[in-house]
């Protein structure tokens, strides 16, 4: 499954090389833009590679989260893979950046979880972790679920600037999260 999603990411221009700067300032000679992945095919064709990636990991799970702004199309394009692909009728749910005050008023949007509800994060990259770091401990404080991991399209497998260890690594030590690449 490795060696296609890598050729998926070539053939749609998703893996891009050059010379790019990531979210946590980073210089890098690629990047993965999976806003490339922008039409009904591209977006299907993700979607089952993190469906397939699900089934291989068996977790027992409760509701998707995909954090805004790139996870949203991502978590409901995978929760609509599952029922087509496995029968799995899975609840999905995303976060707002800025809390909505009118109609659907709040700060989350879909299905929001419930207090022990096992959660599994959809998120598109892994380079430092910011988004865990920010993204975990409110959820846990917040809403009480449990978090059983996060899957992820890649993981940059990139060290910090203090430390040997990857960022995946990291979030391990210090959230208990673990962090599931395609």
């Amino acid at each position: 499954m490795k060696d296609d999603f890598i050729n998926f990411l070539i053939k749609t221009s998703a893996l891009q090389f050059g010379e790019f700067v990531t979210k946590s300032g980073r210089h890098t000679p690629y990047f993965i833009n999976t806003g490339k992945l922008n039409t009904g095919e591209t977006l299907f064709s993700l979607a089952k590679f993190y469906a397939a990636k699900i089934k291989e990991l068996a977790l027992n799970f409760d509701i998707l989260f995909g954090p805004a702004y790139k996870g949203i199309p991502l978590v409901s394009a995978v929760s609509i893979m599952l029922w087509l692909e496995q029968g799995i009728n899975i609840k999905w749910c995303s976060d707002r950046k800025e809390v909505k005050d009118h109609g659907d008023i709040g700060k989350f949007l879909g299905a929001v979880p419930k207090e022990n509800e096992r959660v599994l994060i959809v998120e598109d990259v892994i380079t430092a972790g910011t988004t865990f770091y920010q993204l975990v401990p409110m959820l846990q404080e917040r809403l009480k679920v449990k978090i059983l991991g996060a899957i992820v399209a890649v993981d940059r497998e990139e060290r910090g600037k203090k430390s040997n260890l990857s960022a995946k690594d990291k979030l391990k030590k210090e959230l208990n999260l673990s962090i599931y690449p395609i």
